[in-house]
């Protein structure tokens, strides 16, 4: 287990060049989640895998049985669903001490990602850190499937942003496109 809060893995290389600063990002997208959750980041981990279209294409088909590509998909490592909507899940399960857990997985596909951008006119990093941010808080339970939860999320995902100097998703140009992962 690495001593990082986001492990990340760049399959694309264009993320590199696109994004330089993506690893950062990530960083600060992960740490709104986890504080949003009362969390401590030195204590958890979690995997960011930097792809492309075809690639998170496979993956939406191999886990979600929908054969196209989407912007962000998570795979939390606990269940922490909350009892009913518009809760707040519990907290994942802590040890004590010893190395960090995984909190689990989030994939991010540079060509949705850009293509929503840039048909929002939202700047591409604020755009990629609310998407990591939207893929962390799934990993910590939070969900948008009713709407009392999209409404927990959204306004957990608002404030989080805001606290980084990002502008609120849900009111700027983007709001026309289709909510993050879906």
């Amino acid at each position: 287990m690495s001593d990082a809060l986001v492990e990340l893995v760049i399959e694309e290389p264009a993320w590199s060049e696109t994004v330089p600063d993506i690893e950062a990002l990530a960083g600060a997208a992960a740490r709104q989640a986890l504080a949003a959750s009362g969390l401590d980041p030195e204590r958890w981990t979690l995997c960011l895998l930097a792809c492309d279209d075809n690639r998170i294409a496979a993956l939406n088909r191999d886990f979600r049985a929908t054969a196209a590509p989407t912007n962000v998909l998570s795979w939390p490592a606990f269940e922490l669903a909350p009892a009913h909507p518009g809760e707040r899940p519990a907290p994942p399960p802590q040890s004590a001490a010893g190395p960090r857990q995984s909190l689990g997985d989030v994939a991010i596909a540079l060509q949705t990602t850009r293509r929503e951008a840039a048909n929002s006119a939202t700047p591409l990093k604020d755009h990629v850190i609310h998407l990591i941010l939207h893929g962390c808080l799934h990993l910590l339970g939070f969900d948008h499937e009713a709407q009392a939860d999209a409404e927990t999320m959204e306004g957990i995902e608002t404030r989080a942003l805001a606290r980084i100097g990002v502008a609120d998703p849900y009111m700027r140009g983007d709001a026309g496109q289709p909510h993050p992962d879906r």
